[in-house]
């Protein structure tokens, strides 16, 4: 029982030191910037719409949950794609791989870009084009870093370099995460997670595309040129605090012979609240339904203020999420190679977001278990 106090003690002094320091100001709604590192890559969370965080494992974590990378078994590989509001041009590419370090940990890198369309170049002298097009730049990418500190307890940290930019304009900024599980019950089967993300430093754009060329003054020779820059504000990082719960239900547990026996029908209830410093908080409940852990389908809903007033929206989805995964080994003792796949609707006139990935995991290297002579 003292170990399960101090395991509890861990969890919630992590959770009240981040909410004192988060204090959001909802007056500041819509002015953070950097706002694709709310863009989350993956299959398999974006399904659930992020409510599985405290569930979350592998190289989604560091979209998600930083804590849940140190369930990683030995390598993890995942390549994603998502089409942003179908149809416009918008789209967001991510490359993931976490590496498990023996009992040091894992570790994880994740690199995210967004692709955009081409751009008509306007200026004031020429407001409708006709001399050429750009394609903004957007970039991030993590390091992080997680760990199994006992059986129950699993927490990570991480850090994002940010870089968004066009041909003559660019800001940068770094930000950080944090992450913590816990885990109990008979089959470890109920799971609470707490993280906060994207803390991190105020970003400014810079560059040529403010400067003017002006002419002198009266009485100066006309001739003269000056050179007049536009200041620019800075602006913050769109930093939130995530609370989560999930359980697990094995539907055929009490049919089964030995306790070292696989369930194989599992269904995983989870509900999560999300405090935004710059957007409305929101909340949902999501269900996933799993067979051998081979084939899983899965649901949610996030719930945020007038998501449902039809003229003015707080967000361009509806709230609803679906997705399904399908995996399996390749060979009797090779790796793992799922296949993850996600729906999200949209406000009209969008036709919502697509995202597939795959992912490719090694087995836990077998230890070594003969004993010298």
């Amino acid at each position: 029982m003292k170990k399960l106090f101090i395991k509890f003690g861990v969890v919630l002094v992590f959770a009240g030191m981040v909410t004192e320091s988060f204090a959001g100001n909802k007056d500041r709604t819509g002015q953070a910037g950097a706002s694709e590192l709310l863009i989350n890559p993956w299959g398999q969370s974006t399904g659930l719409f992020g409510i599985n965080s405290a569930k979350v494992s592998g190289v989604e974590a560091m979209k998600v949950n930083i804590a849940g990378l140190a369930y990683t078994k030995n390598t993890e590989i995942g390549l994603a794609r998502t089409e942003m509001l179908s149809g416009s041009g918008v789209s967001v590419n991510n490359f993931a791989l976490a590496q498990k370090v023996g009992n040091f940990g894992v570790l994880g890198f994740n690199l995210m870009s967004m692709g955009f369309e081409d751009i008509t170049i306007t200026t004031w002298d020429m407001p409708t084009g006709g001399v050429g097009s750009y394609k903004p730049q957007f970039l991030n990418a993590t390091l992080g870093f997680a760990k199994e500190f006992n059986e129950n307890i699993y927490a990570g940290i991480s850090g994002t370099f940010v870089s968004e930019q066009i041909a003559d304009i660019k800001a940068n900024g770094a930000c950080f995460d944090a992450g913590v599980h816990y885990v109990t019950g008979k089959r470890d089967n109920f799971h609470f997670g707490v993280t906060l993300r994207n803390i991190g430093t105020n970003m400014r754009f810079s560059g040529s595309g403010f400067a003017v060329e002006a002419e002198l003054p009266e009485g100066t020779n006309s001739s003269d040129q000056m050179s007049m820059r536009t200041p620019t504000e800075k602006f913050e990082m769109p930093t939130y605090l995530n609370f989560s719960v999930a359980y697990d239900l094995y539907l055929d547990e009490n049919k089964l012979q030995n306790e070292t026996d696989l369930p194989k029908h599992r269904a995983s209830l989870m509900a999560s609240f999300t405090s935004n410093s710059f957007l409305n908080d929101y909340f949902g409940f999501g269900v996933e339904y799993s067979f051998r852990e081979m084939f899983m389908v899965r649901g949610a809903y996030r719930h945020e203020k007038d998501i449902r007033n039809m003229e003015t929206p707080s967000t361009f989805y509806t709230g609803f999420s679906a997705g399904a995964t399908i995996q399996s080994p390749i060979g009797k003792n090779g790796p793992t190679l799922a296949l993850d796949y996600s729906f999200r609707p949209t406000q009209r006139p969008a036709n919502g977001v697509h995202v597939v990935a795959l992912r490719f995991m090694t087995r836990e290297r077998a230890k070594d278990t003969e004993t010298a002579e």
